[in-house]
């Protein structure tokens, strides 16, 4: 359900010279960045760096207060009414609480971009779009009935990719989705995730904490620090990459065990 104004021309996004500031505080100053398509980008940074500050201005969430965005080769920015439904349209968004309508089924939460943007297909038609998203994010048929109350976290978190698949996006945005999983459930989500980048040739913008997730699937890695992004390359390029936090966080403890674990499955 692609927009025919899109351009399937240059990156998936690019950020130019971005600055986003909450009142005194400037967050981002001169910030770029490029998301190539059909690749899985990881998005890292130590707390107060603005990764979902940077997601919400791409998305058109929120103003920022220079530079320039374009999403799918639309200007984000210059007409926000016309270029934030373009884009809405064109993109699934994962945030990282799962954001699921408590009162509503998963079915029912799946089918809701689908009755907003396209009011005019049957209800059966949503009905069995919604149940093919479901399916295709891993949960049984079962599940689309059931409350997000009576699902467990790993659950909540398909059911969540399920309606950001509502819309064939080109762009898949996840906020942090490990966080909260076991180790296995969260391997088992990494692997979902590159199943569908590959079967539905998505671009995925991904905010994660997780080193095994950004080894298991992610192609490039950016790094903000200091208010932009220092570095944004393949992950043994970002590893020499001369810069403390850069430094500590890939080979601290946790950085040793996550290269420890890529080399022993390869």
């Amino acid at each position: 359900m692609s927009d025919e104004l899109l351009s399937a021309d240059g990156p998936a996004i690019r950020v130019q010279g971005l600055r986003n500031t909450f009142g005194e505080q400037v967050v981002h100053d001169n910030l770029d960045l490029e998301v190539h398509r059909g690749e899985i980008i990881g998005v890292v940074g130590g707390s107060g760096t603005g990764k979902s500050v940077l997601m919400r201005a791409i998305l058109g969430l929120r103003e920022p207060q220079g530079g320039s965005i374009e999403v799918l080769g639309v200007d984000a920015l210059s007409d926000r009414a016309r270029a934030h439904g373009i884009i809405e349209r064109n993109t699934g968004v994962l945030f990282q609480n799962g954001a699921l309508f408590s009162s509503l089924t998963v079915a029912e939460n799946v089918s809701v971009p689908l009755k907003e943007h396209y009011p005019e297909l049957p209800e059966d038609m949503v009905h069995d779009l919604a149940m093919l998203k479901i399916r295709m994010a891993g949960l049984g048929e079962d599940a689309g009935a059931k409350l997000p109350s009576q699902l467990s976290g790993g659950m909540r978190k398909r059911a969540g990719i399920a309606r950001a698949l509502a819309l064939d996006p080109a762009l898949l945005f996840l906020d942090e989705p490990t966080a909260g999983l076991d180790p296995i459930g969260a391997a088992a989500f990494d692997e979902l995730i590159r199943t569908l980048q590959r079967a539905l040739g998505l671009t995925v913008f991904l905010i994660t904490h997780d080193l095994d997730t950004l080894y298991a699937i992610c192609d490039r890695v950016a790094v903000l620090a200091d208010k932009r992004v220092l570095v944004n390359a393949p992950l043994a390029e970002v590893e020499r990459f001369d810069h403390p936090w850069v430094q500590e966080y890939f080979h601290g403890p946790r950085g040793r065990a996550a290269q420890a674990a890529l080399a022993k499955e390869a």
